[in-house]
């Protein structure tokens, strides 16, 4: 059973690390018009949120390989 939520909490803390990480470098809006480009950042609260869960998670993975 640890073994299984090790391998779960791992996962899911690359996931989000990844999701956030993909939030945090894109732009939300982007428009092209000739020689003009415009690029919409909004907040990025809830990127740095997952990032901070997926290290958490991450954290915890790891803890279940010391015992």
């Amino acid at each position: 059973m640890n073994n299984v939520l090790k391998i779960v909490l791992l996962l899911i803390g690359i996931g989000l690390i990844a999701y956030g990480l993909y939030a945090v470098i894109t732009p939300e809006f982007a428009i092209n018009a000739g020689p003009i480009q415009v690029e919409a950042h909004g907040d990025n609260t809830q990127a740095y949120a997952m990032i901070g869960f997926g290290i958490l998670a991450l954290i915890g993975g790891l803890a279940f390989r010391r015992r």
